[in-house]
């Protein structure tokens, strides 16, 4: 596609008009919410390739900050400019988190472009047509599946827990060796309550796609009760990265973590080697980052050629797997191809594609999500 569109441009403008061309060059918008590691991502890695393929194009890359509110202000600056009435919004690309992927598109505010690219075909997670409970089939690519695992040290650990039910009884066998941060400071202890619900008081697939019933919360009395009990057992960390540390130091020998915090840190020599990761029935939540473009993007062929780029097998393997150690937005087994052994072992070993397909979950929807953290606050916490 990239070819033919700079063929296209050189025979529209002629030869002798390319170097004017270049000065006057078009401008597609990228608006990243996330982390600043992943807006560099965008700035540094993919906008100077997809700049190399398009002359006379310039990438500008605007970070609007961490977590939901940064994808918040996109939905309210892509809202405004809806309710203004103009012909042209002054972003092409956005990438967003699900949640707020599923509002812009329940709002009218996105284009479904998904079929329209060669990479659309590649997604096979079950996020590329939920985004908690809303239909996004079509509107939304996944740039990367973030995914909570449990990390364990197997200098100690010879057989991890393979479920929630093992572990509650691998814990009551060794008291205090397993650590997590409760639902503060960090989502990888949410992740893991939220786990907790679906493998004792309501499905996954209920909680995270069936519209909102709030009787409900009104089963979960017994699954909170068991959560406290279990708490018992364990000790509390500062955090995602203070779980880490627990484990580093041996205070801890098992807990919940990010995969790509984890493998970061591994890396980094921040973490031993004998740590591994296992990801327990009936499942654990993570969450994708979804790129989009709005229903009245200036460039909106651009943009799906940069969206394009930006899933292709290559840039996922170089980009998404190598740098950041994120699981793939495209199913694994077209980048497979495109990384050598050695990475892709460190990566899917201990949780192959197929653990991701059976016990990688969504989080739940909004109502629900905030019903399970207001519960343990009253029903744990006390």
């Amino acid at each position: 596609m990239f070819a033919k569109t700079h063929i296209a441009v050189l025979a529209a403008i002629g030869l002798t008009q390319f170097s004017s061309f270049t000065h006057a060059e078009t401008t597609l918008n990228v608006a990243s919410a996330g982390s600043q590691n992943m807006v560099d991502y965008v700035k540094t890695y993919l906008a100077p390739k997809f700049e190399a393929t398009h002359p006379g194009v310039k990438v500008n890359v605007v970070g609007t900050g961490p977590g939901d509110a940064g994808s918040h202000k996109i939905m309210e600056k892509l809202s405004a400019q809806n309710d203004s009435g103009l012909d042209k919004w002054d972003i092409d690309v956005a990438v967003v988190h699900q949640q707020i992927g599923g509002e812009l598109v329940k709002n009218g505010l996105l284009s479904k472009y998904r079929s329209d690219i060669n990479t659309g075909s590649m997604v096979s997670r079950d996020s590329a047509t939920n985004a908690l409970g809303i239909d996004v089939d079509g509107y939304v690519m996944p740039m990367f599946h973030s995914q909570t695992a449990i990390a364990y040290n197997s200098d100690f650990v010879e057989n991890p827990p393979k479920s929630y039910d093992e572990l509650v009884k691998w814990t009551q066998q060794h008291p205090k060796s397993f650590g997590y941060n409760g639902i503060k400071n960090g989502m990888s202890g949410v992740s893991f309550v939220t786990g907790w619900i679906y493998a004792y008081g309501t499905e996954a697939n209920k909680l995270s796609s069936m519209p909102y019933d709030k009787s409900v919360e009104s089963s979960w009395d017994n699954a909170f009760a068991k959560l406290k009990e279990f708490n018992k057992n364990i000790t509390f960390t500062p955090g995602n990265a203070g779980t880490l540390d627990m484990l580093n130091r041996g205070e801890i020998f098992m807990g919940p973590v990010w995969v790509d915090m984890f493998y970061s840190w591994k890396e980094q020599g921040k973490i031993p080697p004998s740590l591994k990761l296992s990801l327990i029935a009936p499942g654990m939540p993570g969450q994708p980052m979804y790129y989009v473009t709005p229903t009245k993007a200036e460039h909106p062929q651009l943009a799906r050629e940069f969206i394009e780029l930006a899933t292709s097998p290559e840039v996922q393997a170089d980009g998404i797997v190598k740098q950041f150690n994120w699981y793939p937005g495209i199913d694994a087994n077209y980048v497979k191809a495109k990384l050598d052994n050695a990475t892709w072992e460190k990566l899917f070993a201990e949780i192959t594609p197929s653990d991701l397909s059976k016990y990688g979950k969504s989080f739940p929807i909004g109502p629900y999500f905030d019903d399970i953290k207001e519960g343990y606050e009253r029903n744990v916490s006390n």
